[in-house]
């Protein structure tokens, strides 16, 4: 009876011990994995944290790299805006000094002009002689057509020709 006894006891033991262990080891497993859960919430959270602080810092970097650029912009317009104005300014200049060496070139060509309307034809044809013949042909653009022809008629007459082409060759601006 004993050992009967003893069966039953080990056997209830067994019944209702087993349960118990059951149910203790389930929670132990869900405990564990709360655990587990909680843990990586924590990494999940601090790699938030991390990615909000660069979000932040590059978002600062962005604006201070804008100001920088737009600084930039404003000094570039700046420049350019001085370059046009001495454009504008050399340009002037420039027109101006085209206005001074067309008078100087004026001066220069009437007085050329004087010089050999007062010559004799023979002495001014031999002068114009020994000169190039575009030289030669632009001083006779300045004189009237009489004087040209009292000039090349005393001139050598292929030396005569070769101005006389030269002549026709001529721009009207020079005429």
């Amino acid at each position: 009876m004993n050992i009967i006894w003893g069966i039953t006891l080990l056997g209830a033991a067994l019944l209702y011990g087993a349960p118990a262990t059951k149910s203790y080891e389930c929670t132990k497993i869900f405990e564990d994995r709360k655990n587990e859960l909680l843990v990586e919430l924590e990494r999940i959270d601090e790699q938030k944290q991390s990615l909000d602080a660069l979000k932040k810092a590059t978002e600062d970097l962005l604006r201070k790299k804008e100001a920088l650029v737009k600084g930039k912009d404003t000094k570039v317009d700046q420049k350019l805006s001085e370059i046009k104005a001495k454009e504008v300014s050399i340009k002037k200049m420039l027109d101006e000094n085209k206005k001074v060496l067309e008078e100087i070139k004026q001066l220069k060509s009437d007085k050329v002009s004087q010089a050999f309307l007062k010559m004799k034809p023979a002495a001014a044809g031999q002068i114009l002689s020994q000169m190039s013949a575009s030289d030669a042909s632009e001083i006779l653009m300045t004189l009237n057509s009489k004087v040209v022809g009292q000039i090349l008629a005393k001139m050598d007459p292929k030396k005569g020709s070769e101005i006389t082409e030269k002549m026709r060759k001529l721009p009207e601006s020079t005429k």
